[in-house]
Parts: structure tokens; C-alpha cells; sequence
């Protein structure tokens, strides 16, 4: 595999690309950037100097990744969602030195036109509804909806929502069949997978819609 960079777009020197990524069209990575392995960058993305992003990390169309962000592996950015790092800009005030850190944990999706408000942690397959607003750290597998954001219920690996507990406390994927526990309240484990293992070649390709498992 080789990095793929449409014409239109540059990569400044300086910038660390990792193998496999495709940038499209009219894209501006800065120096000082550091970009994973497998990464794909839909048209009209920045990603400024001093951002980390992990491998096979999915930005859609329109999105701006700004000094300060952490987006580890497998994330998924839908389009036009919005990343901060100073919440309380001013023009006349230079805050350079003050950028707030945004970390994305692995997994995590953001929903068109989301917008994360910065200097917090959005969880590890947490999922954002489309135009939701992020103002607090999100648990992992949240599934997090409207403005400001709030938590609504869990999701599961594969992007389902997760249905009440069984008498064990147990919720499956619909999907998937991978079970999960809230124990304590508040924090959901995968009872299959390891958070940090990736899933199953036989489980990374979707089979179902979600409207077909809808609950």
C-alpha cells in the first residue's frame, strides 16, 4: 500500500502520513501532523499541526481537526461535525498557548453535523447523533442526542442500540450478538471483546440495516 493525495490537496512537509491513507480532493494537512495507517479524508479536510490521529480513522466530508485533538483508532467523523480547542476565543486575545485537548476514543462516532465542544473525552464506541452538541465527557458506548447532548441510552460495537438488560443484566447486539453489562452504573463492558481488540474479520462487515433492528 502507498498514501493517495488527490492533486488538489497538499500535505505540508513535516506532516507524518501513515501507509494506506487516501486524502480526496481540496484537503490541507499541516506540518506537524500525525496521521495513522488506513486513514480516509473526504473532501475539504484540514488537520492541523500538533493533532494525533490514529489508524483507519473515517473523516467525511468538510471537517476541520484542530491542534489539540487526539482521535484514536477506528473513529469515524461524520460530515461536517465540529472540533474546538479554545472555549472562550477571542479575536483580540491570542490563546495559542492555552489550546484545550479533545480526545476521541477509539471507535467513538460523530454525526454530521455534530460539534464537540473542546478539552473533553467522547468514549470508546460512543455515538453521536447528527447535530448533537457535546458539551461534557461522554461514557463509552453513550449513545449521546440532541443540544445540548444527552445520554439516551448504549450502543453497541456494531452501531445498534442496545436493548434493556436480561435478568443477568446482559444486552446483545441485535446485529452482532456481542453482549455487554452496565456494572457499575454508568460504565458498559463488553463481556465478549476486549474494548482495545478489534473485531472479528467474520463481524467487520455489516449485514443488517439499522432500521431492520430498530428497538
Amino acid at each position: 500500500m502507498s498514501v493517495f493525495v488527490h492533486p488538489s490537496s497538499f500535505v505540508d512537509e513535516g506532516a507524518r502520513v501513515g501507509d494506506g491513507t487516501r486524502i480526496w480532493h481540496f484537503c490541507h494537512v499541516l506540518p506537524g501532523a500525525v496521521i495513522g495507517e488506513r486513514c480516509s479524508f473526504g473532501q475539504n479536510c484540514s488537520v492541523a499541526g500538533g493533532t494525533v490521529i490514529g489508524n483507519n480513522v473515517k473523516v467525511q466530508n468538510n471537517v476541520s481537526i484542530y491542534e489539540g485533538t487526539v482521535i484514536e483508532d477506528d473513529v469515524f467523523l461524520g460530515p461536517s461535525c465540529v472540533l474546538t480547542n479554545v472555549t472562550n476565543p477571542r479575536s483580540q486575545v491570542v490563546r495559542k498557548a492555552l489550546y484545550e485537548r479533545t480526545l476521541l476514543r477509539r471507535g467513538a462516532s460523530i454525526g454530521a453535523n455534530a460539534t464537540v465542544v473542546c478539552g473533553i473525552t467522547v468514549g470508546r464506541y460512543a455515538f453521536v447523533a447528527a447535530g448533537a452538541v457535546v458539551a461534557r465527557d461522554v461514557p463509552d458506548y453513550a449513545l449521546l442526542v440532541g443540544v445540548p447532548g444527552r445520554r439516551v441510552g448504549w450502543m453497541s460495537r456494531h452501531g445498534h442500540r442496545l436493548p434493556a438488560p436480561d435478568a443477568q443484566g446482559v444486552m446483545a447486539c441485535p446485529e452482532s450478538g456481542l453482549r455487554y453489562r452496565e456494572d457499575p452504573p454508568g460504565l458498559v463492558r463488553c463481556l465478549d471483546l476486549d474494548e482495545e481488540a478489534p473485531l472479528p474479520p467474520a463481524l467487520a462487515v455489516g449485514k443488517v440495516g439499522y432500521d431492520a433492528l430498530k428497538r
